[in-house]
């Protein structure tokens, strides 16, 4: 066997031209079609039109010429059949060895802001599609290349041997039906979109890889960072590394939870992250006070942790910043001074995000989850609430400051494990109790950490008070405002407590459990 004969279609015309005139000096004969032919030609290299090989003409603009009898004959007929050889001498048709195919720009497409219908459709690959999947199911016989990534190695092989060795062809037709279902996939949710069909009968997902990890969550682990084709700017997907060795699977997680919190704040806010639970978080009038809240309401959790900055971080937020140590500096940019600070630390990673849009502005995305043998599907949690959504039930409302810092506070418990509580006062957290079994453990937690801070704070609880105890052990501790979703049976023993001991509370109504 060898490769004497190629089919050329490309969307993505990098180095074809190189490649085509290298098959061609090794004698093989180029097949090719629209403007990928007349490109090929007006390089000087040798090209024949595909309606040379079909007897048929390009028709509908374009639409229909690769799907012809002689294009796939020639592609699936198996090699070493005869009765495969005696159909293909009687009909007079040609095998095709290698087929050198990318499909029209679909992505691309629809990822711009004004795209119409009608052109997303128009750029709905037909022939492309089909040519590969002929290919790669014959490629015991048959080369198909549909990244251009692989001319190289597909070359050399053919100037060594005259042809592609089985274990190339099996690893190339591989990654063609991984590219065909990645584009199969994108047309589908594309068209989900359209349709406002959120949870389809079936459910397709198409993830491109960033980059191979050293290890997943411990070190027996093995994991791959991948990034959804279509992913939102300000993201970790989209992020930029300015500086400090590649993350891993760990820094990942929590970097993407601090990420969340962040966007909760329009004003300058910080997010210290541990173990993908805040820290400590701050809000101020510049990114500097911002930091000094979040790092003082925690400075010994902070220590080896992840911070995001909503604000581009300047000189004077850099300096602390520099003088502990952390795994990951987030932000939507950093100053040349800052970076001059931040990169004399050898092993600090910065993330440059670009524009962050906070919460309230922000559509909610399909979360996945696997389970084994499955998955669950949600859309994003980007509710957000204002003092009007707020139900004071309580004889004492909450102050005007009381008011700011429970809002405050309902921003952050929103991203703490369930069960949460979050003391806050002064645009930063005071305490957080995450991940416990019950809501009274939590909020001991918070009250234990907050120590005297807690006096004269606000209460956060990610979702309702089932009996009155966790309001005895706020009052206890000298809070003075609780926020909470409502809607227990036991509400009115919550509100009695509240009452008995000139606590204002309010109701959001929503609820914010994080598992």
């Amino acid at each position: 066997m060898s490769i004497k004969r190629a089919l050329v279609s490309v969307s993505d015309k990098t180095g074809v031209v190189d490649f085509c005139r290298e098959l061609s000096e090794l004698g093989v004969e180029i097949i090719s079609t629209g403007g990928t032919k007349n490109l090929l030609a007006d390089a000087g290299v040798p090209v024949i039109g595909i309606s040379e090989v079909t007897d048929f003409p390009e028709i509908l603009d374009g639409r229909v010429k690769t799907l012809h009898p002689a294009v796939h004959s020639g592609l699936l007929a198996i090699r070493d059949s005869e009765e495969h050889q005696k159909q293909m001498q009687e009909l007079g048709l040609g095998y095709i060895d290698l087929v050198v195919v990318n499909l029209y720009p679909f992505q691309q497409t629809v990822a711009k802001p004004d795209v119409v219908y009608e052109d997303a459709i128009e750029n709905i690959d037909i022939g492309g599609p089909t040519m590969l999947r002929s290919a790669a199911k014959n490629h015991a016989f048959v080369t198909v290349v549909v990244d251009a990534a692989d001319y190289a190695n597909v070359l050399e092989e053919v100037r060594a041997e005259g042809d592609t060795t089985l274990a190339t062809r099996k690893g190339l037709a591989a990654k063609v039906f991984r590219h065909t279902a990645a584009y199969d996939s994108l047309i589908s949710d594309y068209l989900a979109g359209v349709l406002e069909t959120p949870y389809p009968e079936r459910y397709t997902v198409t993830y491109e890889k960033i980059q191979d990890l050293r290890y997943g969550e411990n070190p027996h682990q093995t994991a791959a960072f991948y990034r959804k084709p279509l992913a939102p700017e300000g993201t970790l997907t989209t992020a930029e590394q300015l500086h400090g060795k590649e993350l891993s699977y760990n820094n990942i997680n929590d970097a993407n939870a601090a990420l969340q919190i962040v966007k909760e704040f329009t004003e300058p806010a910080v997010v210290a992250v541990k173990h993908m639970n805040p820290c400590g978080v701050g809000v101020g009038t510049t990114i500097a006070e911002a930091y000094n809240k979040a790092y003082t309401a925690d400075p010994t959790s902070i220590f080896g942790g992840i911070v995001a900055a909503n604000r581009v971080i300047d000189a004077e937020t850099a300096q602390p910043l520099s003088e502990i140590f952390l795994e990951i500096v987030l932000a939507p940019d950093f100053t040349p001074e800052a970076l001059d600070i931040l990169t004399k630390k050898k092993n600090i990673r910065l993330l440059k995000m670009g524009e962050l849009a906070p919460a309230g502005e922000r559509k909610a995305q399909p979360i996945v989850t696997m389970v084994e043998g499955g998955m669950v599907v949600q859309d994003s949690d980007v509710h957000a609430i204002t003092e009007a959504d707020l139900n004071i039930v309580t004889d004492r409302a909450p102050s005007a400051e009381e008011m700011k810092q429970l809002l405050f506070g309902w921003k952050v418990v929103k991203h703490v494990k369930s069960n949460a509580i979050v003391l806050a006062a002064d645009d930063m957290t005071v305490g957080v109790g995450a991940g416990q079994m019950n809501r009274v453990g939590a909020a001991k937690i918070a009250i234990e950490q907050a120590a005297d801070k807690a006096k004269g704070a606000i209460l956060a609880s990610d979702a309702f008070f089932p009996m009155g105890d966790t309001v005895e052990a706020a009052a206890k501790a000298g809070i003075t405002a609780i926020i909470q979703p409502g809607g227990s049976v036991k509400d009115e023993e919550s509100i009695k407590a509240a009452n008995e001991h000139g606590i204002a509370m309010v109701f959001t109504g929503v609820r914010h459990f994080k598992h």
